[in-house]
């Protein structure tokens, strides 16, 4: 299967399962780390209201699955997929996992870490660089997010 199109079939995965954590009350985001074959090693969502953690970002969720699976902490040959471009924190910790590949849904201007509001991945002090690709199915993530945002408005 061509990447392109493997990663507009997970994206429609992660957008599903991002839609069942917002009806559990977290921010819709969802993630997955996938192995050079396609393989999911680690997935992840939002959990940061309902476990009360502050590190709860579907990102170092499943870079902690994915890590204790493999038993390695690097992922040069990996891909990363979520809803929302990392934030600062979550694109520090891909710097740091070395991830290979990172694909995102919908950008963030005001608190996105590759290429929204900073870009880590392409500051001078980041030891390694990895390969960033944004908008794929950004319309649906973004819609996602809006919708969900507005329904929170309109109940408080």
């Amino acid at each position: 299967m061509e990447q392109q199109q493997r990663d507009d079939d997970w994206m429609g995965r992660l957008l599903r399962q991002a839609e069942r954590v917002g009806a559990l009350g977290e921010i819709p985001v969802a993630a997955v780390i996938l192995d050079r074959r396609g393989h999911c090693l680690g997935w992840g969502s939002n959990r940061r209201h309902c476990h009360q953690d502050p590190l709860g970002h579907a990102e170092l969720v499943a870079l902690r699955q994915a890590a204790a699976l493999r038993g390695d902490w690097r992922f040069n040959d990996c891909s990363l997929l979520v809803t929302l471009e990392p934030c600062p924190m979550c694109a520090g910790a891909l710097i740091q996992a070395r991830m290979g590949r990172v694909v995102f849904g919908a950008g963030d201007a005001k608190r996105g870490a590759l290429g929204g509001c900073l870009n880590l991945a392409a500051d001078p002090s980041a030891h390694h660089r990895m390969e960033v690709l944004g908008g794929v199915r950004a319309e649906a993530a973004q819609r996602q997010l809006s919708d969900w945002f507005r329904r929170r408005r309109s109940r408080t």
